[in-house]
């Protein structure tokens, strides 16, 4: 028997298969990283839809929250450990958004709800500006919260961050504590009842006013500890708020404007999509798919894919 000769059928059956493994490493590396593109948009759809479900305003200063938790952290990672400087920044950016609440829109409640979303474009672009005189424009981070920007875990071909691994656990518990939060505990069940029936929760005791200041304070430290736990991969500079709190529109729309769990899919479906369009569109079209569905969604099935028919109109409160 003789052996096979170079270029002969046994190399070329160990090409195909070498590409074909190849081929699903890197299927594998795009799946992981919309996955994890995904996980941070579904934390943002999250805050946008505690502020909807609480006082039917779209609150597009979202993103900055992500943007005030890293740069906080950053600052605060100079002094203190690292644990202690996240924990710091989501209580501090928490805050923050509670001192919007209430000094803008409880102030400003019998405005119409149109102008309610344009008073959150205006202070983004604040909150934006604010942080450029506060921090430059240098682009800084966080360290790794594990390893280093060259460390990589090994999984069946492809390479993941370790970073990417908190991240994915971080969104997990979030989305577990939320939904254990809304579910379980007087506050959360407060806050559901003032999204299905303000007028009820009302009759029955609550406070609405303080209902709506606790969904500003909680969707801020959400977007605050998302921004920290990616600060490490994507970097934190005071323009990227914008941009994330566009994806993480599209992602609440697509899953369900007013449910904060249909969230976590719509920003999973956003990143996969973003994923799918890096690895066969060119990168200046990486957002055409991704917004390309959503129109779609918006025209078929205006109340997202997993929203209730009557979710398709902004509710006054």
């Amino acid at each position: 028997m003789t052996a096979p000769r170079p270029g002969g059928s046994a190399d070329r059956g160990f090409s195909f298969n070498a590409r074909r493994v190849e081929n699903g490493s890197l299927a594998l590396q795009y799946l992981l990283s919309g996955i994890t593109k995904g996980s941070i948009y579904a934390v943002v759809a999250i805050g946008f839809n505690l502020i909807y479900s609480a006082t039917g305003i779209i609150n597009f200063a979202q993103g900055e929250f992500l943007m005030l938790g890293g740069m906080v952290a950053v600052t605060l990672a100079v002094y203190v450990p690292l644990p202690v400087a996240v924990t710091g920044a989501v209580a501090i950016v928490a805050l923050v958004g509670c001192l919007l609440e209430l000094t803008f829109f409880r102030r400003l409640r019998r405005h119409s709800v149109l102008h309610l979303v344009i008073i959150t474009m205006g202070l983004a672009i604040v909150i934006q500006e604010a942080a450029l005189h506060i921090w430059d424009e240098k682009v800084r981070s966080l360290p790794y919260f594990t390893g280093n920007e060259v460390s990589s875990i090994r999984f069946l071909g492809a390479a993941i961050s370790p970073q990417v691994l908190w991240v994915l656990g971080t969104v997990g518990l979030v989305v577990l504590g939320l939904h254990f939060f809304l579910r379980h505990t007087l506050q959360g069940r407060a806050m559901r009842a003032c999204s299905s029936n303000p007028e009820a929760a009302m009759l029955a005791g609550i406070n609405i006013p303080n209902m709506r200041t606790l969904s500003f304070g909680l969707s801020a430290a959400l977007g605050a500890l998302a921004g920290c736990v990616i600060s490490p991969m994507t970097m934190t500079h005071y323009e990227m708020g914008a941009p994330l709190a566009i994806k993480g529109f599209a992602a609440a729309i697509l899953g369900g404007l007013g449910n904060p769990m249909a969230a976590v899919a719509g920003g999973l479906l956003v990143g996969l999509l973003e994923a799918a369009s890096v690895s066969r569109l060119p990168a200046v079209y990486n957002d055409v798919a991704a917004f390309a569905i959503l129109l779609l969604v918006i025209f078929v099935r205006p109340q997202g894919l997993f929203g209730a028919p009557a979710a398709d109109s902004v509710r006054e409160h």
